[in-house]
């Protein structure tokens, strides 16, 4: 038996650079912030450098208080609803932003981004697919 999908947005990417980075502006109340951001499905949450909320005008540390682990060690982040537009699919979503500035990584995970596309990879072809989960379901 086989399936299909279909997919609003292809985005070809480099699968000989270190790991898949996608364009993504974070939106809040009308402000802007541009970064380029890891897709990683292994990540529980959206997380963003501290930078990016405070240009956005956020208080980063009035939100809520997570601490995330990872094989390296642990690290805070506050969680605020934004709205993130990503390769053609937007929607809002609860993204962490790193309480130490010494963090500057920005990743995609599942709570946030991967719930809400249909994400298709050949990781080989240096291939993406997406579409919004919402498209998919209409």
């Amino acid at each position: 038996m086989s399936h299909q999908l279909t997919f609003a947005q292809l985005v070809n990417y480099d699968p000989g650079q270190s790991g898949i980075t996608v364009n993504v502006v974070i939106g809040l109340n009308g402000a802007r912030a541009g970064c380029e951001a890891k897709i990683d499905t292994g990540s529980t949450f959206c997380l963003f450098a501290r930078n990016v909320g405070e240009d956005l005008g956020i208080d980063v540390e009035s939100g809520i208080r997570r601490t995330v682990g990872t094989v390296t060690g642990n690290f805070v982040v506050y969680l605020h609803e934004v709205n993130l537009y990503v390769v053609g699919c937007s929607f809002s979503a609860l993204v962490g932003f790193a309480e130490d500035r010494a963090f500057q990584r920005n990743v995609l995970g599942r709570r946030g981004f991967l719930e809400q596309v249909i994400f298709g990879l050949v990781d080989y072809e240096g291939k993406l697919f997406l579409s919004s989960y919402d498209e998919y379901v209409s």
